[in-house]
């Protein structure tokens, strides 16, 4: 028998933010998130992406402006990272990002290419694109940190789809 807990993948994140309105109109214009569900009494909102299969993706609860802000470097979450089907959707996600002023980075990791962000909280994340698992190769076991070249990685990859299966028929 093995040991350990054995989950199949991470069903959803919750994060705790200052202004709930204010999160959710970032989760939603940003990632086109949509709220599933609300919990007036914890000030809670429950959100779902568009092509996911989960009841929701995303919980957020509000604590009000006076709490402390998210320091970087403290004990806590570093980043969500969230993937997308192909490398021409993380170019747009880049472009989104930027748009809305949340863009802080990009980089490869070898078999992922990613970029990065923060919501109004500075809650950071990530948005990745995985390489078909056929051409890993010798990432299979490393996870450098190297400058992105989008533009090449598109050319190569344009069209390939890598997230698995997602809801049918919704498109982004």
């Amino acid at each position: 028998m093995e040991k350990g807990i054995g989950p199949v993948r991470l069903n959803h994140a919750v994060l705790y933010v200052a202004e709930l309105a204010r999160a959710e109109r970032f989760y939603t214009e940003v990632f086109g998130m949509v709220v599933v569900a609300r919990e007036p009494r914890a000030d809670a909102a429950f959100l779902r992406l568009p092509r996911s299969g989960n009841h929701h993706d995303l919980g957020l609860f509000g604590v009000g402006p006076s709490a402390p802000p998210k320091r970087r470097g403290g004990i806590g979450l570093y980043h969500l990272a969230w993937q997308v089907d192909t490398i021409d959707e993380l170019q747009l996600a880049r472009t989104t990002l930027a748009e809305a002023g949340a863009y802080s980075g990009e980089s490869s990791h070898g078999a992922t290419k990613s970029v990065y962000g923060a919501d109004p909280d500075g809650n950071e994340f990530e948005i990745m694109w995985m390489l078909p698992r056929e051409d890993w190769g010798a990432y299979e076991n490393t996870a450098p940190v190297d400058r992105l070249d989008l533009p090449a990685e598109v050319t190569r990859w344009t069209g390939v789809r890598t997230a698995g299966t997602i809801v049918a028929g919704v498109t982004r």
